[in-house]
């Protein structure tokens, strides 16, 4: 509004924590019984003097962000009079007005406090018998006392979250370390917006930081309105926390963005939410400490999994190999190379010709393979997703990527297997031993997929593949309601050599009843019972139930009637 001062700000938005505000004014215990009446919009406006003024027109005499104590013994009686003092006094830049009643003046008028509300000048009434001089001496006091109250708090800001640098600590024992620390909710998070650790102080939470927590990702929606107002931009070039303002449009309050950075390259952000009150100075040294911080402890993970990868103990091989539900530190380190468990991956190894031990030129081209295989899977975000162990270049790479897409940018005497893909740390190991289990099949193709293979698997007497095979072709038919006849009514099909009368009377069922049983089966399975690569596969896992019935869940089929 024209003629509207509003309190000094840091080039941000945020205030300047070095300073006493109307509200830390209001919290001094000489002025405990006094009552704020008007200006409540404006108690973030920082006091840095008072100025006890009794004479008209005092507007001239009371410098900007000056606290005004009176008595009121010359204040305007009309009502013209008392608005265009409060106007004066607002464009002066005065912090607040404190009133001492009801000797001379008994309360602000209603004219008044309208004037104050609408430029956000906090009004305050003061009970009389409470001298001036005591409360001039108590605010001047905390107004010296308060830059080193706020280096004071920024020293214990820093040792603390120096304390977790310095300790086998994760990114969530640091927001559980800040969080409390500064009062205020906040988030750890990549580049993409991937959320990496969070601490919550109280339960009120905006929608965007509601949707984060619970999908471990911020919405499109921020991600979006970050990129087209630029932000994004100046967050990504910036060496500084930035105040990203409010968007109610997509439920978004006002935050903190501090890049984490490691040395140029933009490795995440640290965002610390703004709440009832401002963000503040200390807030920023704040986020800009533990943005620090957090760069050491990313730098840091990335080393360890730089040395044991070397070691041949890196990251990936113990998500991959390890039988044990992984440390929260190593769960963190696959998590910072890109790992999301709640996304489906394929293992897939690249193996080289080379015979062991791998000589020098063996290590060397294991380097220019898993090179290859890191720039192939760049594009899919998964470039780290990537280690070495003897002849091998263990990958993992998204469902929906195809192995040949990989296996193209290696050269022709390096050959691929792959697994099934699966989701999450256990479903990448199950995926990494169906490669593992491959690995003697890889001369007949250059690029070896688990169901390529699996009929020759289980002809040549393997009993993973067998189990495999019988749970793969009947285990959709298992988990549907009546499932067990129609599986019956399948394999009997196959055993009685696929004639429709001999498996009605072999099941003691009416024909059509057959028919309808195998007519879901199909349609449950998306097979064609006419085709004669199905044939062969159900009348394999038929003698393979007949043999031993390897699989427990299954071993029912074979002497089902009904």
């Amino acid at each position: 509004m024209s003629g509207t001062i509003l309190p000094p700000f840091l080039e941000d938005g945020s205030k300047k924590s070095s300073q006493l505000t109307v509200r830390d004014v209001l919290r001094l215990e000489i002025l405990h019984g006094c009552r704020l009446v008007a200006g409540e919009a404006g108690l973030d406006r920082p006091v840095l003097w008072s100025h006890v003024v009794d004479m008209p027109d005092p507007a001239p005499w009371v410098p900007s962000g000056y606290f005004l104590l009176t008595t009121g013994y010359s204040w305007p009686r009309e009502e013209r009079g008392q608005r265009e003092l409060l106007e004066a006094l607002a464009v002066r830049g005065v912090a607040g007005v404190g009133l001492a009643v009801p000797r001379y003046v008994a309360a602000f008028s209603a004219a008044e406090r309208e004037v104050a509300d609408r430029h956000f000048l906090p009004l305050v009434e003061i009970p009389f018998e409470i001298p001036f001089v005591r409360i001039t001496e108590e605010l001047h006091r905390a107004i010296a006392a308060e830059p080193y109250r706020v280096l004071e708090r920024t020293d214990q800001i820093h040792h603390a979250l120096m304390r977790a640098a310095s300790s086998e600590s994760t990114l969530d024992d640091l927001a559980r370390t800040l969080g409390p620390l500064i009062g205020r909710s906040v988030t750890f998070e990549d580049p993409d917006g991937k959320l990496l650790a969070s601490c919550s102080v109280d339960e009120r939470t905006d929608t965007i930081r509601k949707e984060t927590l619970e999908h471990a990702q911020t919405p499109p929606a921020m991600l979006e309105a970050l990129e087209s107002s630029g932000l994004d931009r100046r967050l990504r070039a910036s060496e500084k926390p930035i105040r990203v303002p409010p968007m109610p449009r997509i439920g978004l309050a006002a935050r903190l963005a501090c890049p984490i950075r490691l040395g140029t390259e933009f490795v995440g952000v640290v965002w610390i939410i703004e709440g009832d009150e401002p963000l503040s100075e200390l807030d920023h040294r704040a986020a800009e400490y533990a943005a620090l911080v957090a760069a050491i402890h990313i730098a840091h993970q990335r080393e360890l999994a730089t040395v044991e990868a070397r070691l041949g103990y890196a990251s990936m091989l113990s998500l991959l190999e390890s039988d044990d539900e992984l440390t929260p530190s190593a769960s963190e380190r696959v998590r910072l190379l890109g790992f999301d468990a709640e996304r489906s991956y394929r293992a897939a190894i690249a193996v080289l010709p080379a015979e062991l031990p791998l000589g020098r030129e063996g290590f060397l081209r294991r380097d220019q393979v898993a090179a290859r295989v890191r720039e192939a899977l760049r594009k899919y975000a998964c470039e780290r997703l990537v280690s070495v162990a003897l002849n091998r270049v263990p990958f993992l790479l998204p469902a929906n990527v195809d192995v040949e897409a990989i296996a193209g940018v290696l050269d022709d005497d390096v050959c691929v297997v792959a697994g099934r893909a699966h989701r999450g740390a256990a479903g990448v190991r199950a995926s990494y031993r169906e490669a593992l289990a491959l690995l003697r099949y890889r001369s007949r193709t250059r690029v070896c997929a688990f169901d390529d293979v699996l009929v020759p698997r289980v002809i040549g007497g393997d009993p993973d593949a067998r189990r495999t095979f019988v749970d793969d072709l009947l285990r959709p038919l298992l988990e549907q309601r009546g499932g067990k006849s129609l599986a019956a009514a399948l394999i009997r099909f196959a055993r009685h050599g696929f004639r429709m009368g001999e498996t009605a009377n072999a099941l003691a069922i009416h024909a059509n009843t057959l028919r309808y049983r195998l007519n879901r089966a199909s349609e449950i399975l998306c097979i064609r019972l006419d085709d004669a690569d199905t044939r062969f596969e159900l009348q394999l896992a038929a003698k393979l139930l007949e043999l031993d019935g390897e699989h427990p869940d299954l071993s029912a089929v074979n002497n089902q009637s009904h």
